[in-house]
């Protein structure tokens, strides 16, 4: 029987969303006959954890449905088997990448790819804790249902049930990698305030997620629609795209991926910062391999806590880091955007080592070039006034020391990269114990 991973990392309270994706896992396991590993990662404090653990002794028995809710200490417990099975000469730089302190959306996706492989699982399934379901006909519009009927399939073989169709010559025959929707609600990064505030120092800070050799005419049409998902578009019925998805058009709340990807490639641990692990749906689109877009956009919404000032603080140095980690992630997709089909071994599959090159290679960039666009990131947030003003006063602070952390997460990603396949074999050989 085929099995899947569907995960929902947290570090905060989300007692309805556990319900919620409970019951799509029951939908799933009933709809199309699988077993569903429902996965809670839960990096909570210990009373919203706590309330976690009372939700999910709550959940009603399922068939095909089984629930691991695991706390830091139960993940740790499994890396550090996994791990010393890899027989890697540095556990605990691995165990730090896999585990930090720190936020980290890579790492939190990275252990679920483990685990995943630890329960024998064909895919992994994403939810956020931030979101719910949009609902057609008084029920709701399950993301599971589209990823379940296309995920691992040949391109060829789904061409008719899709709605539209866009693959290129000679890659029919590759399996669909990749199956997701977007969302709609809020943005999906927090900075509607800054457009309403100064739309020109948006368009600034947006730009520079932007590569630099975008042509101007796209340029502005990417800044207006990033993070802006579906917009306020409510479902009305099944629509799919069959074609290599674009990370602009997906989100991460909403995807599922093929155990052929993420057995191979990691997303990158950098922690406190957002939108790094959209890195995978930029590999998987440049390496041409088919995927499937849908229309069941999950609905995203902010939690109070980032309306805190010390939230709202954490949020902005969050994503002023990723603008920082930008400039090498986009020069590390330049590289595999011209690999092409050269990203893919005989079977389709992913070459880590090569992906792995292309990050160290992204390390040459000088530094001096990081520091000027933190101070960049710095002016444009203090034209801002107000509480922005404090995150310049902190971005100020940390100029020495940010650009740095920025570059030292991407020589840990290539480290993390040469000791991934063995890591998910580990895994995977040694089905490793994965207790509620």
């Amino acid at each position: 029987m085929r099995r899947i991973c569907l995960t929902l990392p947290t570090h905060r309270e989300c007692a309805a969303t556990i319900a919620a994706v409970a019951e799509e896992a029951a939908y799933g396991a009933a709809e199309f006959g699988v077993e569903v590993r429902f996965l809670v990662l839960d990096s909570s404090p210990p009373p919203v954890l706590a309330a976690h653990r009372a939700a999910v002794a709550a959940l009603p028995p399922a068939p095909g449905v089984a629930v691991h809710h695991l706390d830091e200490d139960g993940q740790r417990g499994i890396l550090r088997e996994a791990i010393g099975r890899s027989g890697t000469a540095d556990p605990d730089r691995l165990l730090g990448l896999l585990l930090p302190s720190r936020v980290s959306y890579g790492s939190c996706t990275d252990r679920a790819f483990l685990i995943a492989q630890a329960l024998g699982c064909t895919s992994v399934h994403r939810r956020d804790s931030d979101s719910r379901y949009q609902t057609f006909d008084g029920r709701p519009v399950f993301p599971l249902h589209q990823e379940l009927a296309f995920l691992g399939r040949a391109a060829d073989e789904v061409k008719e049930p899709a709605t539209r169709h866009r693959i290129a010559p000679g890659t029919g025959d590759r399996p669909v990698a990749v199956v997701g929707g977007s969302f709609v609600g809020e943005m999906s990064v927090d900075i509607a305030e800054i457009h309403g505030r100064d739309p020109d120092v948006y368009r600034e800070l947006v730009g520079l997620s932007i590569p630099d050799d975008c042509p101007a005419i796209w340029r502005g049409h990417l800044v207006e629609e990033s993070f802006r998902g579906a917009g306020d578009t409510a479902f009305d019925g099944d629509r799919t795209l069959l074609a290599p998805v674009s990370p602009t058009r997906v989100d991460m709340c909403n995807i599922a991926l093929d155990h052929e990807v993420y057995r191979r490639v990691p997303l990158p641990p950098a922690t406190d910062t957002i939108g790094t692990d959209y890195f995978l749906l930029g590999l998987a689109h440049d390496a041409r391999l088919p995927g499937v877009e849908h229309n069941r956009h999950i609905v995203n919404f902010h939690t109070e806590e980032r309306r805190t000032d010390a939230g709202f603080l954490a949020y902005q140095l969050r994503f002023a880091r990723f603008l920082l980690a930008k400039a090498y992630l986009n020069d590390v997709h330049a590289r595999t955007k011209a690999a092409g089909d050269a990203l893919l071994d005989g079977e389709h599959r992913l070459r880590t080592a090569l992906v792995a090159q292309f990050v160290r290679d992204s390390l040459a960039r000088d530094p001096e070039e990081d520091t000027r666009r933190l101070d960049g990131v710095e002016r444009a947030y203090r034209r801002l006034g107000g509480r922005y003003a404090e995150v310049a006063d902190a971005l100020a602070a940390r100029r020495e020391s940010l650009p740095a952390e920025v570059r030292d997460g991407m020589a840990d990603f290539a480290f993390l990269l040469d000791h991934w396949p063995a890591l998910t074999r580990a895994c995977a050989d040694a089905g490793l114990s994965v207790n509620r």
